[in-house]
């Protein structure tokens, strides 16, 4: 009796996540339909796969030598979609995208669309702790994160690099200079991302490695808050690059005189077994040549 090749890849994919939540996640279906096809799979060969269905999902000895056998089958698949250049069209597909710097998420959608113009998307805007945390959920396809912990489970293609500047309100005297010296922020009002925010994070560090204490910090919660509140005149702020959109009330100048300038780099990050996918390896592609693009010329 033939396997159903769908009821195959809904086991292989709750297996993997020990939980049909997450499963469902994954592969982008209702959960109640993942479940009746494990059913299906189970009742069409009489056999138990899991040992119960509280998450997480123990396999049962039948499952475990399933699970042998479905890795190498997907895997021998992607090995097929490969040779053959998989030449299937996204345009009616679907693209979850979660991350932590709106513009190069922008970036990606706009070359993904540009690609598939019917294909669906939607975007998740967090931290990178929060977008790291929606991927390995499975309630996103792929993530941009900045600086993400290694993991096993996940592939990291680069995707750009990003330096500190400092935003200041466009009548300030520093605003006269080509760039401001890190020296000259101990004497500002200093407006801050909340603890978790990576700006937040490498500003301290550049501060601290600088030996730079600031007379007063004002801690707000989002990007907008602080360039509004710069423009107002509350104090000044550091972002990174890619988060300084022309306005005419705020002038953004290179942060100078670092002890050690780390720079950000920011990864396009995927499910390591989903790397062979039509959509994984369409967004990767992207990834590389918006990385070739943005390389200044030799």
């Amino acid at each position: 009796m033939a396997a159903n090749y769908q009821h195959l890849r809904a086991f292989h994919a709750i297996a993997l996540e020990a939980s049909v939540t997450r499963a469902a996640r994954r592969l982008n279906v209702a959960q109640p339909t993942l479940s009746q096809q494990l059913k299906a799979l189970e009742d069409r060969h009489g056999v138990s796969l899991f040992e119960n269905r509280r998450s997480p999902l123990k396999l049962t000895g039948a499952g475990r030598d399933l699970f042998a056998l479905t890795e190498r089958l997907f895997a021998a698949a992607a090995d097929v979609d490969d040779m053959l250049g998989e030449a299937v069209s996204l345009a009616g597909g679907s693209l979850r995208i979660g991350g932590d710097c709106p513009p190069q998420v922008a970036r990606v959608v706009a070359s993904f669309r540009a690609r598939n113009p019917g294909a669906h998307v939607q975007v998740w805007m967090g931290n990178a702790r929060e977008a790291m945390r929606w991927l390995s959920a499975a309630e996103i396809d792929v993530a941009i994160a900045s600086d993400p912990p290694a993991d096993g489970q996940f592939t990291y293609d680069p995707l750009y690099t990003d330096h500190l500047a400092v935003a200041l309100p466009v009548d300030h005297p520093l605003a006269a200079l080509a760039t401001t010296p890190i020296s000259r922020l101990a004497d500002e009002t200093l407006l801050i991302r909340e603890p978790t925010s990576k700006t937040r994070a490498f500003t301290e560090q550049a501060l601290g490695s600088a030996g730079v204490e600031v007379r007063e910090t004002l801690e707000l919660q989002s990007r907008e808050t602080i360039r509004e509140a710069v423009a107002l005149g509350l104090g000044v702020s550091v972002f990174f690059s890619s988060e300084c959109p022309p306005d005419p009330r705020i002038a953004y100048r290179p942060l100078s005189g670092q002890e050690r300038e780390q720079p950000l780099r920011g990864y396009l990050v995927c499910q390591q077994d989903r790397r062979r996918s039509a959509l994984i390896r369409a967004l990767r592609a992207i990834a590389a040549e918006l990385v070739e693009t943005a390389a200044p010329a030799a």
